[in-house]
């Protein structure tokens, strides 16, 4: 029995402390596709979204992170009619 929750513990201590490397290995290009497809998949027009530092103010939403929490992905609606800015 102790034994079991000693390996249970071992292997949840493993998968939070390399979770942060999992999060580096997915680059901003990855993530940005996959919330396209998503926006996209919805019916969502008009829209962009930018690659930018973690520390930039912004008023859009954000709607991912990437390179281990360094960049954020933010989206703007854009006016029909205006190409949308990637």
């Amino acid at each position: 029995m102790r034994k079991s929750i000693l390996v249970k513990g071992l292997v949840i201590s493993f998968l939070l402390g390399s979770a942060p490397v999992w999060a580096e290995v997915t680059s901003c290009e990855t993530i940005k596709d996959k919330v396209a497809a998503k926006l996209e998949g919805k019916g969502v027009n008009n829209y962009s979204l930018q690659v930018v530092s973690k520390d930039t103010e912004t008023k859009h939403r954000v709607v991912g992170t990437c390179e281990g929490g360094k960049k954020k992905i933010i989206y703007k609606k854009e006016k029909a009619g205006s190409k949308a800015e990637e």
